[in-house]
């Protein structure tokens, strides 16, 4: 059976690593602007103060990683209070070496190896507003381990290098959501995956697409009523069932047209749709173009 979690990130197509050594030391504060692309963060050594718009404040301690999928503005500073140093990390030149806040001389107080990556996915939207907006994970070492060998494989000019990136970045997201699943987690996939009832309705309707799924067929699949699947999927999941299966034969459908030699009638038909025109309709309405024009502009 299908694995949800794992199609997400594998039509996000995440590339493009860069990483970068980061310390602190002494009284120290910086404000990133929003960025918008996915960032990650693990604490080598030491501790620091994370402070993600829309969330509650952090304390960030050795063994600790951090995962933002959409990057929104944050401030990373000592416990200490100062004047924050704004940086605008879609102007700012990529840094050359480790960067260092606060005091310059003397050790550390606080090591961190943080890098960005892109998700290189016209869905990219869609499909991390199904992911949290923070994901803070603890005492996880293979997390710290994996993003070693990112800091390392990036820092190189070797053969094969932006393929083991990918791979390496594609187990590092799936091990971050993993590590960080629960029923307490804010609305999305993860939160839907957590709740055992919903799970076997999602992971049904990602192994058959094309099927001809309704509201019925899904609240069986999950052992609910079919109003008690509809409030709870919506709540845990934040879209309503059918809307969440619409937007994935979109995603699926767009990743056919890009990546694939096929007819619009064979997309139709790998989506769940009897028909090229009814398809075309569909996504049309959906997409904003027909699919075609869309598979030619890919």
């Amino acid at each position: 059976m299908n694995d949800p979690l794992s199609e997400v990130i594998a039509l996000l197509n995440p590339r493009a690593v860069f990483s970068k050594g980061i310390s602190g030391a002494g009284r120290w504060a910086v404000r990133y602007s929003d960025f918008g692309q996915p960032s990650f963060c693990a604490v080598i050594s030491g501790s620091c103060r994370l402070a993600v718009e829309g969330e509650e404040a952090i304390a960030l301690e050795a063994g600790d990683f951090v995962l933002m999928p959409a990057t929104p503005g944050f401030t990373l500073s000592s416990f200490e209070p100062a004047a924050p140093v704004h940086i605008d990390p879609k102007l700012a030149p990529a840094p050359e070496g480790e960067i260092r806040h606060g005091t310059r001389d003397g050790p550390p107080d606080v090591r961190l190896l943080g890098g960005y990556f892109v998700f290189d996915s016209p869905d990219a939207a869609l499909l991390v507003s199904l992911l949290p907006t923070l994901v803070h994970v603890r005492g996880v070492d293979r997390l710290s381990v994996l993003v070693r060998l990112v800091g390392e494989e990036s820092s190189e000019e070797r053969s094969g290098r932006e393929l083991v990136l990918t791979r390496l970045v594609e187990v590092l997201l799936v091990e971050a959501l993993r590590s960080s699943s629960g029923e307490d987690a804010p609305p999305g996939l993860l939160r839907g995956l957590a709740d055992a009832r919903l799970a076997l309705a999602l992971r049904q309707l990602h192994a058959d697409p094309a099927r001809p799924w309704t509201m019925a067929q899904l609240a069986q699949q999950a052992a609910l009523s079919r109003s008690a699947f509809f409030d709870r999927f919506t709540r845990a999941v934040g879209l309503p069932p059918m809307e969440y299966l619409l937007a994935w034969r979109m995603a699926l459908a767009k990743n056919l047209l890009e990546h694939h030699d096929l007819s619009i009638a064979e997309v139709a038909q790998r989506v769940g749709y009897g028909s090229a025109s009814t398809f075309s309709t569909a996504f049309s309405r959906h997409v904003g173009l027909p699919p075609g024009r869309y598979a030619r502009r890919a």
